[in-house]
């Protein structure tokens, strides 16, 4: 992530605009400060944290831009203008190409859902995206879409499809369970899952689960079929069991089979003559039911300054825990006449992390959270909460 240290934090007289960068308000709680920014259309936070004797500033993980470029130049631009004595820096704002905003890249599910047209092929942790690539190069009417936890390789992959003039990929920044559960039913032709982190120490972190499956067969065409291709016969195996739950399934099981594209990762354990696994599964019983869409209402809350009051006093960092969702109270921020709530929230393994902005009105900045029903759940027990004070 990158960030810098300065010995001294000039007061902070926002708003503040420069070279297209938009220091908006901020928000603080003891010796951490979120500055609100805006590039072209984009909002995310940058963080200062102060200790005795210097301050730290860097982007908050959970209110990041889609791309890295953004908070390179606001990072810079604050630096500039609000900071003396720099003792070290950990970014360089580069010429990118991509600092502009490319149709490659979805920086959100709203806006990769409004693309999707015809047929579709999803890979899931594309990495070097050498396998996404060629699968967009030889199938031009498809649409490709790579999901990435890792912002750098989707910026990477986005380049290199530029350079090649492939225009037939969106890829999008996120858990492949969260987007999985909010697709259509029965409209994916492909899914592919190649080398996945095999987590043999750790498999309650696989990707791959009961609802994993689920979700699969219920987004997969009638003919659509889900791809596996491992280095770890455990996860071969897991995965195939995982499967096995279902009643009806037709399975192409292979090993050592050679594809026209390998990916780095297949190239090193080639050389290390380990063993690959594949399969490839079409599950033809699964009952297809459509995807719930909720509203997040909240405008019939009001909170006056006592409840505001009220809500700072009583705050706690709490952890509930109800059988089909959770809900995390990690901090809170004050602003001029309102709050900021830091909360993690949803499906224990497709959480939401959101900030949710409490005054005359309550609303989720950057992104709302996606309308699933463990999150449907989860904000009807928040707005519970928060309405009672933090009389839990």
């Amino acid at each position: 992530m990158p960030n810098f240290k300065t010995k001294v934090l000039k007061k902070l007289s926002l708003p503040f605009e420069k070279d297209g960068v938009k220091f908006q308000w901020s928000a603080f709680n003891g010796r951490i400060i979120l500055i609100f920014v805006s590039i072209d259309d984009e909002n995310f936070f940058i963080q200062i944290k102060k200790s005795e004797d210097e301050f730290l500033i860097k982007g908050d993980k959970h209110a990041k831009p889609s791309k890295i470029d953004y908070l390179q130049k606001a990072l810079a631009c604050f630096k500039d203008n609000f900071c003396d004595g720099i003792i070290n820096e950990a970014f360089a704002l580069k010429n990118n190409a991509l600092l502009q905003k490319t149709p490659l890249i979805a920086n959100d599910f709203d806006e990769l859902l409004s693309r999707i047209r015809g047929r579709v092929f999803i890979e899931i942790g594309f990495g070097s995206g050498r396998h996404l690539l060629y699968q967009a190069k030889n199938n031009e009417d498809v649409l490709v879409i790579g999901i990435e936890v890792y912002n750098p390789a989707i910026t990477q992959v986005a380049k290199l499809a530029k350079a090649e003039k492939i225009n037939n990929i969106l890829l999008i920044q996120s858990d492949a369970r969260l987007l999985l559960s909010v697709l259509k039913s029965n409209s994916v032709e492909k899914i592919f899952l190649h080398f996945p982190v095999p987590w043999d120490k750790k498999p309650h972190r696989r990707v791959v689960s009961d609802d994993f499956c689920k979700e699969c067969a219920r987004v997969l065409s009638k003919d659509g079929k889900f791809e596996l291709r491992t280095d770890s016969f455990e996860y071969f195996n897991f995965t195939l069991e995982k499967f096995f739950k279902f009643t009806k399934f037709e399975v192409d099981i292979r090993k050592n089979s050679k594809l026209e594209i390998s990916s780095k990762y297949e190239d090193r354990w080639s050389k290390q003559k380990r063993d690959i696994y594949d399969f490839c599964i079409n599950v033809s019983d699964y009952e297809y039911m459509e995807v719930g869409f909720f509203d997040i209402d909240f405008s019939y809350l009001y909170f006056n300054k006592d409840d505001l009051k009220n809500l700072k006093n009583n705050f706690r960092k709490i952890t509930i825990k109800e059988d089909r969702f959770f809900i995390h109270f990690e901090n809170i921020y004050e602003l001029e006449n309102a709050l900021l709530l830091k909360i993690s929230f949803g499906a224990f393994n497709k959480p939401e992390h959101s900030y949710l902005l409490i005054g005359e009105k309550l609303e989720f900045l950057f992104k709302k959270p996606y309308k699933i029903r463990e999150n449907l759940e989860a904000i009807d027990m928040i707005k519970k909460i928060l309405t009672s004070g933090f009389n839990i």
